[in-house]
């Protein structure tokens, strides 16, 4: 047996602390595998940027333009990959992102992916929201946007999801991700209260990707009543008018089962997944520098 050190720390609990400083006891704070340094917010900056063009792009869109997703989607896709990538290397420029993470990242991608065929987005039923709710909740904004877009990719291939539609859900669901770990740090926000915290958010993001994604194919989809369809260079209040007419009329019935579901599945499972997810990102010690001693 290893005697103790005479300078081995007194009192319960681990301490912590980089070489050739005093050691430090290990704060209760969430530890979080992917800090956004000034490299990763330029990327994910530009990255959403663009998403919002590619999304809103048809509102303001001269009636000669030919819209159709289906044409500029392959576009989109083409320079997604490229800078989900580029989010990953300035996550590693700026933080060190190890192979730990990359590894928990590819774990909770197919556990998302795995998930969304059980619904397959029947009636509203998506359970993989409340997964990227809480895992971006625990592990932050850019690693919750990279899982979020990598998640979807996934589970496309998965259940036979690929099309024009696809770069449009990896991009929304990495929005959702991103904006739990954006949220307010847990501080006093424990037990009931964060998970009230999440769920009002899970609704709240699983209305929005509805939403957002109706821009996605409203737009080129022909056949419908004047009430509710696109008109090609109308002015943009008139236009956005029937975008709303058209989401109440056809996606409300998916979005307000989705938002049910995320809050069930948050309230019931929340709490175990979160302690398990910071157990797991403490014991990871993602944030704790390499250092090899004699």
């Amino acid at each position: 047996m290893t005697p103790a050190r005479p300078d081995a720390p007194a009192g319960p609990g681990p301490r912590t602390g980089p070489p050739g400083h005093p050691p430090q006891r290990a704060s209760g704070r969430q530890a979080r595998v992917v800090r956004l340094g000034p490299r990763s917010i330029a990327a994910l900056a530009l990255i959403s940027a663009i998403g919002v063009m590619a999304f809103g792009w048809p509102l303001l869109a001269d009636s000669a333009s030919g819209l159709a997703h289906s044409k500029d989607a392959p576009w989109l896709f083409a320079a997604l990959l490229p800078m989900l990538l580029a989010v990953v290397v300035a996550t590693i420029a700026d933080t060190g992102l190890d192979a730990k993470a990359i590894a928990m990242l590819g774990v909770l991608a197919a556990a998302g992916a795995a998930m969304r065929p059980l619904g397959a987005g029947t009636a509203g039923i998506e359970p993989m929201f409340f997964l990227m709710v809480l895992s971006g909740r625990v592990l932050g904004p850019g690693f919750g946007f990279v899982l979020g877009s990598v998640a979807m990719f996934a589970s496309a291939l998965l259940t036979g999801g690929v099309g024009p539609w696809m770069p449009f859900q990896m991009l929304t669901m990495g929005w959702v991700s991103m904006g739990a770990g954006l949220l307010p740090g847990p501080g006093r926000l424990r037990g009931r209260r964060e998970l009230a915290l999440l769920s009002a958010y899970g609704a709240l993001a699983a209305v929005l990707y509805g939403l957002v994604m109706n821009l996605q194919g409203w737009p080129y989809i022909a056949g419908m009543t004047s009430g509710v369809s696109f008109v090609p260079g109308n002015p943009l209040n008139e236009n956005l008018a029937r975008f709303l007419a058209y989401c109440l009329a056809t996606s409300l019935g998916w979005d307000l089962p989705r938002a049910l579901v995320t809050v069930i599945l948050t309230f019931t499972l929340g709490g175990p997944i979160l302690k398990a997810l910071r157990r797991a990102t403490r014991r990871a010690a993602f944030d704790t520098p390499v250092s090899f001693t004699s």
